[in-house]
């Protein structure tokens, strides 16, 4: 179903984000403090081997150069069952996601999955947010805990929780997403916009 253009709102608008309710961010320590915190405790050593895996044997790992974000997003998933996963290309041109429509069969059970990498240093409190628009109008937000996450050189995924798209012939029609990775001090790392039209059933 054509609709007008949408006026949506900057992205800026996520400012005003509460964030979960009784949490509190931790301090932020670089690699090298956590390491020589409690060295001579062999236990602690450990433990933090087997949570900083490869973080743990370098202080400085980059795998971007390039790049100077701790947290690269590469890749934004539709998942579905019993369908082909569609995907996003976030490490290109984003003005060109907003020409490309997701095609969404009404009522369907469905996740969102953030494929990112994180280099350099450990970060923590990473979130997923989603604005929902249909002309204009926000008719849905998501403000997702993603976690804490070491670097290391393989990418990193994110499932949200099951979603289920609205149904009915009122439902029907194309939406707007304003898309946010971010951490609980408001760095955001990427901002995108893409689109999906739900329909009566799949193309």
């Amino acid at each position: 179903m054509a609709e007008s253009e949408e006026q949506i709102p900057p992205h800026a608008e996520d400012d005003d984000d509460v964030l979960t309710p009784g949490y509190q961010a931790p301090a932020k320590k670089t690699l090298e403090e956590i390491k020589k915190a409690d060295a001579e405790d062999e236990s602690l050593k450990k433990y933090k081997q087997a949570l900083l895996g490869q973080a743990a044997d370098s202080a400085n790992l980059v795998f971007f150069p390039n790049n100077p974000l701790n947290v690269i997003v590469t890749k934004l998933s539709f998942v579905a069952a019993d369908r082909t996963d569609k995907e996003l290309d976030l490490t290109g041109n984003l003005d060109e996601l907003k020409k490309q429509v997701f095609t969404i069969k009404e009522g369907v059970s469905y996740r969102i999955k953030i494929t990112f990498h994180v280099q350099r240093e450990i970060v923590s409190g990473l979130r997923y947010i989603q604005g929902v628009y249909r002309k204009g109008i926000k008719v849905e937000k998501q403000n997702h805990m993603v976690g804490s996450y070491a670097p290391r050189k393989e990418a990193h995924e994110f499932l949200t929780p099951f979603d289920e798209a609205p149904s009915g012939l009122l439902a029907r029609g194309t939406y707007t997403v304003k898309s946010c990775f971010t951490d609980d001090d408001k760095n955001k790392y990427l901002e995108w916009e893409w689109k999906f039209e739900i329909k009566k059933d799949w193309d």
